[in-house]
């Protein structure tokens, strides 16, 4: 089965990929600790935004 993706889209998904994860290791360095991953993280991220849970914003 042939992909659909292009050799130019691969080679950018890589890069973005790879850059992605040097800048979470520079956030951790500073934070000190790793970053929360999947469920955590929308978590977290839900609660810095504005300290309610994205189970509490859905209702």
């Amino acid at each position: 089965m042939k992909s659909s993706t292009s050799e130019g889209g691969r080679q950018s998904a890589s890069a973005l990929r790879k850059e992605t994860r040097k800048e979470e290791r520079k956030v951790e360095e500073r934070k000190g600790s790793a970053l929360s991953k999947g469920a955590e993280r929308v978590e977290e991220r839900s609660r810095s935004s504005d300290g309610k849970s994205a189970g509490q914003k859905q209702h």
